[in-house]
């Protein structure tokens, strides 16, 4: 596939972003390290604004569109982070966002996007209601729609934070980061084979939505069977440029269990004191259950977010 971005897009997409987002902390912690078996390097674009690293790609993608295609802005589908990345980036560009939320949307997101002054619609949390009434608000108001992940710009900005994660921690062994619908597992894999071609790139996913698990292993794309899983950010399928970023440059796939998940979640709160959603979790309930081994190896975790709706916590 052609429009698979280049590690050097990946660079020029970080230059003109860059003053734009958040330069985000790595943090470590000895008892998540003697848990874990290796050294690990928390990314923590939980710290990004709007709480995920999704206004990386969404920042690049809107600076991207011409001016005149601009004007009458943006619109989107998402289950809260890429709608309130694509919210703020629309309202600093000083352009409409009019953005497409499935009904179960964590209620903290769906705030958070209607504060950053978008036009909210509702739809049923099936990805065919999502894609069709997005249709419907394009229709009537001619906004340019910015797709969470299909998007090679998306992808550019998403795989900014690897590049800072390994300019500030270099020699990595493996970065491991979560998948739902493969813009950030894309970025990130892509601008770690440009950097430091020996990092190795894991995606992780949860055990009950595993299309990516399914499509790496098999070789060709499966759509994703069930979105019944606490890591709300994971709920979407693999496209054909994702997944083709992935065949390309992502060494394996590994899934983890709910229960997993919600561990994993629980003591980063509590030994790390920092707030992350359950998506962010995925890839460390990998390693502190063997799924990848790190042991006397440096590993990256990207945190991909931390906007968790606190009247819903998946251990209460």
């Amino acid at each position: 596939m052609s429009n698979i971005p280049t590690f050097k897009q990946i660079q020029k997409a970080y230059l003109k972003i860059r003053d734009k987002v958040h330069r985000t902390p790595v943090l470590k912690s000895q008892k998540v390290n003697e848990r874990a078996g290796g050294e690990l390097f928390f990314k923590c674009e939980n710290f990004q604004k709007v709480g995920a690293f999704k206004f990386r790609g969404a920042t690049h993608a809107v600076g991207e569109l011409p001016k005149e295609k601009a004007q009458t802005g943006v619109a989107t589908h998402s289950s809260g982070n890429h709608a309130q990345a694509v919210a703020l980036a629309a309202k600093q560009r000083g352009i409409p966002a009019y953005i497409v939320m499935p009904e179960n949307a964590p209620k903290v997101k769906v705030n958070a996007v209607r504060d950053y002054g978008a036009d909210i619609t509702f739809c049923e949390s099936t990805q065919q209601a999502r894609e069709s009434t997005l249709e419907t608000v394009i229709d009537k108001t001619g906004a340019t729609f910015i797709h969470p992940y299909d998007n090679p710009h998306i992808i550019m900005g998403q795989g900014s934070a690897a590049i800072e994660l390994l300019e500030d921690q270099p020699n990595l062994d493996v970065i491991l980061a979560p998948v739902g619908g493969g813009g950030l597992i894309s970025g990130t894999a892509i601008a770690t084979s440009g950097f430091s071609p020996d990092t190795k790139v894991i995606g992780v996913e949860p055990e009950v939505a595993n299309d990516a698990y399914l499509s790496f292993k098999t070789g060709e794309r499966h759509p994703v069977q069930s979105t019944d899983t606490v890591a709300d950010g994971l709920r979407t399928s693999l496209s054909e440029l994702t997944f083709s970023c992935i065949q390309q440059h992502v060494d394996d796939i590994v899934t983890v269990s709910e229960q997993e998940i919600i561990d994993a979640m629980r003591f980063i709160w509590e030994r790390m004191k920092i707030i992350i959603e359950p998506s962010s979790a995925v890839p460390a309930a990998a390693v502190f259950n063997g799924k990848v081994d790190i042991e006397n190896k440096k590993a990256g975790i990207i945190i991909s977010g931390g906007n968790m709706d606190l009247d819903a916590l998946p251990w209460q």
